[in-house]
């Protein structure tokens, strides 16, 4: 039986997925603070240069994002994960991630870079924390 409360949620592939819906969509996560929104050609390359992109919708409406780059055998980034603040904790970013991670192989390692207000989110879905990341600071 499926609970009413609950927006019944479409998860599908979708490599071509418009900038302008994911830029919508980044803005009503809050993940828009660390992602250019405002260069769109910026985004449209980040889109086509994912190897994988699943959404989740509600009717038509886009409610989540997961993006990830892979090689289908040993590792997996996790470059993405969006959801509409309005259906947050309701597990569709838990379920973007199981879906993401089975699309790219469940043999690959699953890696991403938390936001700060999502830090006690991961482990709370059995993602582990990794003391020895390194990152080399974009130019722009």
């Amino acid at each position: 039986m499926t609970d009413p409360s609950r927006p019944l949620v479409a998860y599908a592939r979708e490599p071509q997925l418009a900038p302008e819906e994911f830029i919508d969509l980044l803005v009503r996560s809050t993940l828009a603070e660390r992602r250019p929104v405002g260069d769109p050609e910026r985004i449209e390359r980040m889109l086509a240069g994912a190897d994988i992109v699943l959404t989740a919708r509600c009717g038509e409406r886009l409610v989540g994002v997961s993006r990830a780059i892979t090689d289908f055998a040993y590792c997996t980034y996790l470059a993405d994960l969006a959801v509409d603040v309005h259906v947050q904790r309701q597990g569709i970013g838990k379920e973007l991630i199981r879906r993401t991670h089975e699309a790219a192989g469940i043999s690959t390692m699953l890696i991403l870079l938390a936001a700060p207000a999502a830090r006690e989110y991961y482990p709370h879905i059995g993602l582990q924390p990794h003391d020895s990341c390194w990152t080399l600071p974009r130019s722009q």
